[in-house]
This record gives structure tokens, sequence and C-alpha cells, in this order.
């Protein structure tokens, strides 16, 4: 039975959330509707027109929720989407073996060779969470990540193995990307608009750790640091986990022999190969003592 129109609980706003999803994913498209209300007309809210209002929306939700919650420094960990878990890397090669398949075996056995990675992400957040769980709320450090699965996931999940709250900034994309299981449900956000996705990672970061990774990570790390180069966002000390790939995969001495960038500027960032050297590199850097003074 429909419910008649002042019903208690009918509400015009969240079928006009529906709407909206409906909409955005192309399988059904609206009627316009001049009556509806502009905040609940999700046609209106959809037109290019309107995308200023959207990126006010995508920078205040996850700010509010952050806030309300106390959410003031956070330890940011970027890295690959594609690496797995250990037992998950050795599934995915007897697989692969069996298989006979070339292109397969490869890749799989890629996924062996860096799912250490996904252990040492995990480790990270561990030695974070542990550190936090007795210091003022003031004080305390919360893992975020970009919401996904690999590198991401396994941060989210130390945090999540110590109880406490952790951040997730997932991203819609065309082949949609899932929250992993590990993010704290209040904070786990969704973006449209990548820009405001970097925006909140920055906002309240007070380290970066650069797993390895691909153009998602390398983007995300470049636009760190070159805002902290122009200084248009505050100094903060960045690691590169994996000194082998990321020496590897870029010669930053070359930027500087080219005259690209000044010498000082390698002194931005600094290499890392094991979970405790990054902490105990972001406790230097802060001066933070062995362990946090009791709440």
């Amino acid at each position: 039975m429909t419910p008649p129109p002042h019903h208690l609980h009918n509400s015009r706003l969240a079928d006009a959330a529906v709407e909206m999803h409906l909409m955005s994913d192309g399988t059904q498209k609206l009627q316009a509707d001049a009556y509806r209300l502009a905040f609940a007309d999700p046609e209106f809210l959809l037109r290019r027109e309107t995308r200023g209002i959207r990126f006010q929306l995508e920078l205040l939700k996850p700010d509010l929720a952050q806030t309300e919650l106390g959410i003031d420094n956070t330890i940011v960990v970027f890295g690959s989407a594609r690496f797995r878990e250990p037992a998950e890397a050795q599934r995915q090669l007897e697989a692969a073996q069996a298989s006979g398949d070339a292109a397969a075996l490869r890749r799989a056995q890629a996924l062996v060779r860096n799912a250490r990675y996904y252990d040492e992400s995990r480790r990270f957040a561990q030695l974070v969470a542990d550190y936090s769980q007795s210091c003022p709320k003031a004080d305390q450090l919360y893992i975020a990540t970009g919401g996904g699965p690999g590198i991401m996931e396994a941060a989210n999940r130390g945090a999540h193995d110590r109880g406490v709250l952790n951040v997730g900034l997932n991203i819609l994309l065309p082949h949609e990307q899932a929250p992993n299981p590990y993010i704290s449900p209040e904070l786990c956000f969704k973006f449209h608009y990548f820009a405001l996705r970097k925006m909140h990672f920055l906002m309240r970061a007070k380290a970066l750790v650069a797993f390895p990774g691909g153009f998602g990570t390398l983007d995300e790390l470049f636009e760190v640091m070159t805002l902290v180069q122009c200084k248009k966002a505050k100094p903060v000390p960045i690691f590169l986990y994996g000194s082998a790939y990321w020496k590897r995969l870029i010669n930053f001495d070359v930027l500087v022999e080219e005259g690209a960038i000044s010498p000082e500027d390698l002194e931005l960032f600094q290499y890392v190969d094991e979970p405790e050297q990054a902490w105990e590199g972001i406790r230097g850097f802060y001066g933070l003592p062995d362990a946090c003074p009791s709440a």
C-alpha cells in the first residue's frame, strides 16, 4: 500500500537520492520536474552548471564527518590496489602454474614477489594504532587510505586489527572500486572528483607513506611533493617505502642534474624499507616520545 503524501515515513529527499544513483549509472533517465525542491532534484544537481555545488558537497561531507569524530591528524598510506596478501598471491600462482598460461604466470609471480608489501603496510598501521590508543584524543593519529584493495586494504586492516577508527577515501571508477571491508563504516567515503579526494588526503595529513604502486600512487605522491615544494602545503614527512622499487622506477638525481629541481628538493622525501623505520621517521619529525602520555 502506498503511503499517503504526508505519511511520517514518506521521504521525498530519500527518494531523490535513490533516483540520483539510478541516473548516475545510466540505468534510468529521469524526467524533468520543475516543482522539485532544488536540493532534492537529482536532475538539477547533475547538470554541468551545478558542478561547483557538487565540488562543495564533496569537500564538506567528509570534512564534517571527520570533525564530528575528532579525526584531526592522519597518516596517509598510498600504494598499489593490485597487490595481494601472501596467501592469496600464492593461490593465484598455483592456479597460473596449473593453467600453463605464460602471461598469467608472470603476473602471479609478480604478485608473490610484492605480497610482502601487503604485510608491511598492515604492520605499519598497527604501529601507528598501538601508539595512538594511549594518547589524548587530540594527539591521536589515524590511518587514512584511498579505501580500495591491495596496500590500501592492508593499512586499513592494520588499524582495524587494533579496533581503532580509520579512514577510507574511495573513488567512483568506470569499473566501480568497492571499499575494502576494514574501513570504519562511519569514515568510509566515496568521491566522484579526484581533485576533491586528493584535497582530503592532505587536509589532515601529518605524514605520507607511499608503498610501491602504479599511476594512481604516482599521481598522489607527486601532487603532495609539488604542493610541499611550492609551499602550498605544510611540510610533512614523506616516505617512499621499498627503496629498491622506487630507485629502479625513478632516478630523481636526473632532475637535479638537468636543473629541473633544486638539490634541496630531494630532502622532501626519504626512502624506508621497514615499517618500524617509517614510524620512527614520523616520531623523529614531530619529536614524539616512545610512548604517548596517557589521556
